[in-house]
Order: C-alpha cells, then sequence, then structure tokens
C-alpha cells in the first residue's frame, strides 16, 4: 500500500506540476500577445492613416451616411464591445433590418463596399479595437449574441478564453464566406454550413495559439488577400506550424544552441591543446571558427534533415549523421585555412579535437533527456533502495513485447517519472546479457527477491510466447508484491496474425 501512495503522489506531483506549467506559459503568452498587439495597432494606426482617409473620402463620396459603422460583438470572457469597420452597406432602415450576417448578391451593400469586402479594407478600423484592448490582432473572430447562444457552454468557454481577433485561421480559410452562402437563407447556412467548421478552428487556435503561430497566421492573411492567391486552400499546419513557427524551432533556435555548444568546445580544445603544446592562436580566431563551425553545422544539418527531428524520441542512427555532418564541416574549415585564410595557421590535428569535442557536445545536448535519466538511473541500480528517483520498474520479459514495453516506457509523457531497474526472463541464456540498454537481471521466480531489494513500485508484464498456466503463476507472483502490476497488451501477436490475414488477400 505505502508503494501504491507513494506511486499516486508522485502522479499527481507530476500532474500539478504540468498544469502550473501550462498556466504559466499561457499567461507568458497572454503577456507578449498583448504586447504585440499594441506595438502592430499603433503602429499601423499611424502608418495607415493616409489609406483611413483616403477611404473615407471614397465612402462619403460613393452613398450618404457615416464613414464607419459599428456593430456589437462577443468579446473575451462574454464581454459585448462595439466592433469598428468601415461602412460597407446603404444608411437605410432596410439594411438595418435585415439579417446580421451577409450573403452572396445582398442588395444592402453599396458598390465600394463590395470592393471594401473583397478586399477586406473594411477591417483595418478594428485596429482602434485591437489598441483599446477589445480585440487582439489574431483570435477567434468576434459573432453576434445571437450565434454565441447556441454554443454549448463548453464552447463559450473554451472560445471566449481569448480576445477576439482580426484574422483567425477560421477567417482565411472562409475568407469568401459570403460567396459561399445565399442572400434568402443566409442564417440559416451559416449556422448549418460554417459555423461548425469555424467553431473547430477557433477551439483548436486557442489550443494550440503562440506568438510564432500568430505571426504565421498573420502571413498566411496577407499572401490569402493578394487576388492571385485567393484560391489557394491553406492547410491547417499552416497555421501552427508555419513559416515562423519553423524557422525559429527548426534553425534559430539549434543555431543558437550550436553556436553556444561550439563556442565552449572550440574554446576548451584550445584549452587542452595548450596543455601539450603551445599555441595562441587569440580570443577572435577561437570566436571566429566557432560561428563558422555552427553556421556550416546548422546549413549541413538543414540539408540532411536533422533540423526536422524531434530529439527526444530520436534513434541513436543520427549519431552518425551528426558525426558526418561535423567532419564536412571540419574539412570545409581546413581547406579554407590552408588556401583561403591561411593566417593564422591551424594544426589539422587540433581540427581534429574541435571536431571530436563538437561532436560529444551537439550529441550530449541532443540526447541529454535520456543520458541524465540513463545516469540516474545507472545510480539508482547501484544504490539499491537508497536513493528514490522516480518510480522504480521491474520488465518482466525479454521477448519482442518486452522491448515494446521499454520503448513505450521511454516515449510516453510520464517518461521522466518512471526509472527502468532491470529486466527478467526465464531463458537461461539471457540472464547476465542486456537488452534494450537494461540487464536481465534473472528468472520471473526473483521477481519477490528483486522488488523487495530495489524497492520496485511498478512491474510491467510484457511476455506473449507463454502458457496460460505458467502465466498465471508469474501474474501471481507479481500481484503478492507491494508493487503494482500493469500488463501489456500482446501487441506483437495482433499485428503478426493482421499481417498474415491480409497477406493471402494481397496475393490474389
Amino acid at each position: 500500500m505505502t508503494d501504491i501512495r507513494r506511486q499516486n503522489s508522485s502522479g499527481e506531483r507530476h500532474n500539478k506540476v504540468s498544469i502550473l506549467r501550462s498556466k504559466t506559459r499561457f499567461k507568458l503568452h497572454l503577456f507578449l500577445k498583448r504586447l504585440m498587439d499594441i506595438i502592430f495597432s499603433f503602429f499601423g494606426l499611424v502608418i495607415l492613416s493616409p489609406v483611413f482617409g483616403f477611404l473615407a473620402i471614397a465612402i462619403k463620396r460613393d452613398t450618404d451616411g457615416p464613414v464607419y459603422y459599428h456593430g456589437l460583438r462577443v468579446g473575451r470572457h462574454g464581454k459585448v464591445f462595439k466592433m469598428f469597420k468601415f461602412r460597407t452597406m446603404y444608411e437605410t432602415p432596410e439594411a438595418y433590418a435585415g439579417p446580421s450576417i451577409t450573403g452572396k448578391d445582398d442588395v444592402r451593400i453599396t458598390p465600394i463596399g463590395s470592393w471594401l469586402r473583397d478586399t477586406k479594407l473594411n477591417e483595418l478600423p478594428q485596429l482602434w479595437n485591437v489598441l483599446k484592448g477589445d480585440m487582439s490582432l489574431v483570435g477567434p473572430r468576434p459573432e453576434v449574441e445571437e450565434v454565441v447562444e447556441n454554443w454549448s457552454e463548453d464552447v463559450r468557454q473554451e472560445v471566449l478564453a481569448l480576445r477576439p481577433g482580426v484574422t483567425s485561421p477560421a477567417s482565411v480559410v472562409y475568407r469568401d464566406e459570403e460567396k459561399l452562402l445565399e442572400s434568402k437563407n443566409v442564417l440559416d447556412d451559416y449556422m448549418k454550413q460554417i459555423l461548425p467548421d469555424k467553431l473547430r478552428l477557433d477551439q483548436l487556435y486557442v489550443r494550440n495559439f503562440s506568438i510564432l503561430s500568430d505571426l504565421d497566421v498573420i502571413f498566411v492573411t496577407l499572401i490569402a488577400l493578394l487576388p492571385a492567391l485567393r484560391r489557394i486552400k491553406f492547410k491547417e499546419r499552416s497555421f501552427y506550424s508555419g513559416l515562423f513557427y519553423r524557422f525559429y524551432h527548426w534553425i534559430i533556435s539549434w543555431f543558437m544552441v550550436d553556436v553556444f555548444i561550439t563556442t565552449f568546445m572550440v574554446g576548451l580544445s584550445g584549452v587542452v591543446w595548450r596543455v601539450s603544446t603551445v599555441i595562441n592562436l587569440g580570443p577572435g580566431t577561437y570566436l571566429l571558427v566557432a560561428l563558422g563551425m555552427a553556421l556550416l553545422i546548422s546549413v549541413i544539418n538543414t540539408l540532411f534533415g536533422l533540423h526536422t527531428v524531434q530529439w527526444t524520441t530520436a534513434s541513436p542512427t543520427y549519431v552518425l549523421d551528426i558525426g558526418a555532418s561535423i567532419s564536412i564541416t571540419c574539412t570545409i574549415l581546413w581547406v579554407i585555412n590552408r588556401f583561403v585564410i591561411t593566417t593564422p595557421w591551424i594544426p589539422f590535428s587540433m581540427f581534429w579535437l574541435i571536431g571530436v569535442m563538437t561532436f560529444i557536445g551537439l550529441v550530449a545536448i541532443r540526447y541529454r533527456e535520456r543520458l541524465f535519466t540513463g545516469i540516474a538511473n545507472r545510480w539508482l541500480i547501484l544504490r539499491g533502495a537508497s536513493v528514490a528517483i522516480g518510480e522504480r520498474v521491474l520488465v518482466v520479459g525479454a521477448g519482442d513485447l518486452g522491448e515494446m514495453a521499454v520503448w513505450l516506457l521511454h516515449r510516453s509523457q510520464f517518461r521522466n517519472a518512471f526509472g527502468i531497474v532491470g529486466i527478467v526472463d526465464d531463458d537461461i541464456k539471457k540472464h547476465g546479457i542486456r537488452l534494450t540498454g537494461y540487464k536481465v537481471l534473472g528468472g520471473t521466480d526473483n521477481i519477490p527477491r528483486l522488488v523487495e531489494k530495489y524497492d520496485i513500485g511498478l512491474i510491467v508484464f510484457a511476455i506473449s510466447n507463454i502458457q496460460v498456466d505458467k502465466r498465471q503463476q508469474v501474474l501471481e507472483q507479481c500481484h503478492n508484491t507491494a508493487a503494482h502490476t500493469l500488463e501489456i497488451p500482446d501487441l506483437i501477436n495482433v499485428l503478426d496474425s493482421s499481417i498474415k490475414q491480409q497477406t493471402p488477400a494481397e496475393e490474389q
């Protein structure tokens, strides 16, 4: 019972930390988002003031009535505000009496109003709403109260958690919304055909928004407004992992890391070199070599596709790619030093040392999570029950299913909360060897002793080929310990039988 309570307590602490981090990240994004809104909207109003003046004159000359139109919309947390636009309808009682949603060939729209709607220039006055804090540059598009009233409570709370935006993924996808609606039944068509998908896109935005995704949405919006590109259909990933997101997360972030690691390793190589040989290249040369290496490594890594690798779950085979990238980089720098920039002259052996040191640093930073976890696990095993680092796990089964269990534990969202102590299996030939990095500690009859020795909190049963009575016997041993037992479904046999069933059909 103590171990189970400790396991539950560990899981609760992990959940609380995750929730706290999510809230902190959300507040940080909100702060940066508001800061960007203020800066962009202020300078936008200043720079576009001549455009405002030109459009105001054009609207007044086109038809009688005010330049601006304001309508009530539901904002953040359900607060109603006045949203401003350039007027695009005739100033008549019929215009105000019609539906709030406009459709194709709506007779209420003025000639210049049609052009303003097509170019989306009628939305420019909303920069004032952004500066005031009623809206954001990017966010769920604001709806009228009669539409919001039809949302479920969960949807309303989620979508209205952020300020509505001048643009949004839904706005881009449905930028030709009016052409899809018939003016006779415009409100019914909107509620049935368009609103559900717009709500889905708005919810998706709220769950995934960030400063970089906002920049991507703004960029895609500007592209979508170009006449020649209006028919392009944008994929959802364009809004959440678009140009700015990928450029930062795939290139800039790793370039900065590589610059730091490379600079440190080049400097460390110089220190190691001076222990045996006197050489004084100066800090400027070291910094130039470090920046040159970081730049070349980033370019070559991009060509190799390494910038798209998720390193927390990456295969160890990528180590070879990193080694090849560094080898090519060092070769290029050595050639430059021999034939282009010959002063100061750097020995080939020093380039080799810099390459080795940089390789160690870049591999360590990319695989740091598994390295730290591996070191912690080894320390846990050496110290026995005196050290508590995560939930200690014993895997039962050294076959394919056991390897899959280890793989799943390494790649689950709780991977940092678990530490695999070892594996048990009744195949005597496997005793003492290491499988997937963990030692086979003995047979299943050793489970009670190992649980007590290493204070195991979780036993993962992962044996596929086993007789029913033997399976019950081993499981009974597991359940009689203080550890919690988790059975992994026999996915290997399921997959194997599924493949065998499909093979005859394909051959026919």
